[in-house]
């Protein structure tokens, strides 16, 4: 597919590299601003991880293929482009089986989750912690959530709107120390700290413990989406929400041409009348282009390798942790607990999850070995909207269900990646069942050849189907979403800058990116729109 909206020109004010969601934002803010832009998509179509797709043989499911929950999207980026893009706020919060019961966070019932917290427990005190912690990191994120369509503030601005606000205790908490001292000091429970710990492993191979503080780092942007923290269902898919941008950009005038594998980048010497571009399109045939800015919507690692930098050699080049299992299953599976699945499904089923568990995996892990009990994820989409379901299957029991396994790093499937992958999926199948009242398989549904609806992706997969360097889904670890000083201080700046003036990134890889939130996207368009270098 390749869609134009103009004749092609020898020469854009902007060419965006990538056309994910974060490329289509910046098209979209771009060409709004009056300039010229231009897409070019290595694939067949746009989107990038935020697509919908029907991966099951004669199954008419649109499953959230790679990326499946929005929180990071601003509301502000709604507005501004006029997107009609629908989120819905799932019932529960979470539920994590234990032995034949369990602990069920009921977002909208105070009194079911201190119930549920005192019979895991035995007490009150994980409960009312519970609170305090939440109720800190609530008011975190309604303060710092603003700033993040905002040019960038100094660390030593964004700690003054933390403290006077929340208090030293919130700073230290989220921004200073291991996010393992402050679980084991905040609960009692291994539970309880497994469940709040999860929120900084998701996409990040870390010791819960690391004094690097990445586990910090993503746990803040899980916590802190359009000021509140909750992750929530598109409706109608990903696919919804990317589609929505590639509408919002041709609308505006962008240029989208997919099947074109970007092969060079020239950042273009001072006084150069712009930057170059070259492709090779859908025929094999080389073309090129001049641009006032190329904003890469890519990873900062295939930038580089576009550059002419070596990526292979790059010591810290990125590694994604994470093993992704789509299902489509005839029901939902009988639990141990007498709770209601509905509840259970509706939220997120943490399976496995208790910080021991998660440290005892992320050791093995890091070992090179597979852990013999993965901890996982489970989302069920459906529960909360039924549109990515065709009319006929809509009416029946069917659900589609997200397994997202942590403690999964690219370098278990570097070496026979077709064996890993398999091994992997059986340890993973195998921790699940192990919470369940019956087998996953029992509940499978089949396609049109006979064989079990269930797709699974490694790192190493995503690395080659979406382009993202060690299947990493941030790109690269996350940032602190404000200025630093050990950095050159981008104060007052939008933290897309790189080397070259020309050249910025507009996607995950930037300062404040990670998530499907169009963040870094629309910085790096109001940087050009600004006449900021980035």
């Amino acid at each position: 597919m390749a869609s134009m909206t103009h004749s092609m020109r020898s020469r854009y004010d902007v060419v965006v590299v990538g056309g994910g969601h974060n490329g289509l934002t910046a098209a979209a803010y771009a060409a709004r601003g009056g300039r010229s832009v231009l897409v070019l998509e290595r694939a067949d179509h746009v989107g990038g991880a935020a697509v919908s797709a029907r991966p099951f043989a004669g199954v008419d499911a649109r499953l959230s293929r790679y990326s499946y929950l929005v929180s990071l999207l601003p509301r502000r980026v709604i507005d501004e482009l006029g997107l009609p893009v629908r989120l819905k706020r799932r019932r529960w919060s979470s539920y994590t089986p234990v032995a034949d019961g369990g602990l069920l966070v009921d977002s909208q019932d105070d009194v079911a989750t201190r119930a549920s917290f005192r019979r895991l427990t035995g007490s009150d005190a994980d409960f009312e912690a519970w609170g305090r912690f939440y109720a800190m990191t609530a008011e975190v994120a309604r303060r710092l959530a603003p700033t993040l369509t905002e040019p960038l503030l100094p660390r030593s601005a964004v700690r003054d709107l933390v403290v006077d606000g929340v208090g030293e205790e919130a700073w230290r908490a989220l921004f200073e120390e291991p996010l393992g001292e402050v679980l084991r000091r905040t609960f009692a429970d291994d539970v309880v700290r497994g469940v709040a710990a999860t929120d900084g492993l998701i996409g990040t191979f870390a010791d819960i413990d690391e004094p690097s503080l990445r586990q910090n780092r993503c746990f803040l942007y899980h916590v802190i989406g359009n000021g509140t923290g909750d992750w929530d269902v598109p409706v109608g898919g990903m696919g919804a929400v990317s589609g929505a941008l590639r509408d919002a950009a041709v609308a505006a005038g962008a240029t989208i041409v997919t099947s074109a594998t970007v092969t060079a980048v020239d950042p273009g010497a001072p006084g150069a009348s712009g930057a170059e571009v070259a492709w090779t399109d859908a025929d094999g045939r080389t073309q090129g282009v001049t641009a006032g800015h190329v904003l890469a919507a890519c990873a900062p690692a295939e930038l580089d390798r576009l550059l002419g930098g070596d990526a292979s050699t790059t010591a810290d080049r990125p590694e994604g942790a994470q093993l992704k299992v789509n299902m489509l299953l005839t029901r939902l599976p009988r639990l141990r607990d007498d709770v209601d699945p509905v509840a259970a499904f509706s939220g997120t089923l943490h399976v496995n999850e208790s910080l021991t568990q998660l440290q005892a995996a992320h050791a093995q892990a890091a070992a090179g070995r597979i852990p013999d009990l993965p901890p996982s994820e489970i989302y069920c989409h459906t529960l909360t909207d039924r549109t990515i379901l065709g009319p006929e299957l809509a009416k029946t029991d069917a659900q589609t269900i997200t397994l997202f396994g942590l403690h999964m790093p690219a370098r278990l499937f570097r070496t026979e990646p077709d064996v890993a992958r398999e091994r992997a999926l059986r340890a993973t199948l195998a921790s699940l069942d192990s919470v369940l009242a019956e087998p996953i398989e029992d509940v499978l549904a089949l396609d049109a050849d006979g064989a079990p609806c269930l797709e699974v992706r490694t790192p190493v997969d995503l690395e080659r189907d979406v382009g993202l360097p060690g299947g990493h889904i941030f790109h690269r670890d996350l940032s602190w979403p404000f200025a630093e000083p050990d950095d050159g201080d981008e104060s007052g700046r939008w933290g897309v800058a790189t080397e070259h003036p020309r050249v910025l990134l507009a996607a995950a890889g930037a300062r404040r990116g990670g998530g499907v939130s169009g963040i870094p996207g629309r910085a790096a368009a109001m940087a050009v729109l600004g006449g900021d270098a980035g």
